[in-house]
């Protein structure tokens, strides 16, 4: 048996059908590369007596190795937010499929729900995006061009931030590709620790945004042009 479960945004987000899943499984791991838990593992761990939870990068997860485990024990992934945000675990319940191993997947709230405290309406989202940490070779700025797609037809944009890059790091990415790509970039929204008692919002110009010092996991997103109940909402968030 395969669980594939989804935790939501704080350590108490998870759902009794979660909770009861993960206390009649015989091996728990968790997912440690999708994103940066903005909370220890461990106070997580707390409230599941008796049970131990492992650590699964992304090597051990596609080695597959939990799905052999999964054949004959009751196996469960917990993953961050949501349980298939991620290709990778798309791609691990169609292999549990091919295997024939019992799948029950369990969902839980994620980024794409709690962006609508930002006030912007989810359904004036275009594509998401994602925005990789830059090496010495590797810059790319392909998600400056999904973001101008979704401008063209009148939509919002959320970027996610890959894991390992920091604010003031990935802000710079951002200010780069845009001049690059030709697009001017006014006021952004910031959205940090989504879901948690200490998450923070701010709408604002780059400049400003310079100086604030924002935690992990953190995304941008990229405005069109906004109704005026959105406007208005957003003003609470505005640095000015």
């Amino acid at each position: 048996m395969f669980y594939l479960i989804g935790l939501g945004l704080n350590e108490k987000g998870y759902s009794r059908e979660a909770y009861d899943a993960i206390m009649e499984s015989d091996k728990i791991y968790f997912d440690n590369y999708t994103v940066e838990f903005p909370y220890k593992i461990k106070d997580l761990e707390k409230q599941f007596p008796k049970k131990k939870f492992i650590s699964a990068n992304r090597e051990l997860v596609e080695s597959l190795e939990i799905l052999n485990n999964a054949k004959a024990q009751k196996i469960a992934l917990l993953v961050y937010g949501s349980p298939l945000t991620a290709t990778t675990h798309i791609s691990l319940i169609a292999e549990a499929k091919k295997r024939k191993i019992k799948i029950k997947i369990i969902h839980g709230a994620s980024i794409f729900d709690a962006v609508a405290e930002t006030g912007l309406q989810l359904y004036k989202f275009g594509k998401i995006t994602s925005m990789p940490g830059w090496e010495k070779n590797f810059a790319p700025e392909s998600f400056i061009d999904v973001v101008k797609e979704n401008l063209s037809i009148n939509a919002h944009s959320l970027i996610l931030v890959d894991i390992g890059l920091d604010f003031q790091k990935a802000l710079e990415q951002l200010e780069i590709s845009a001049r690059n790509k030709k697009l001017k970039l006014e006021k952004i929204i910031v959205c940090s620790k989504l879901g948690m008692k200490n998450q923070e919002i701010f709408y604002g110009e780059i400049r400003k945004l310079k100086k604030k010092k924002i935690e992990v996991p953190f995304c941008f997103i990229i405005s069109t042009k906004v109704h005026f109940v959105e406007e208005e909402y957003l003003k609470t968030f505005s640095l000015e």
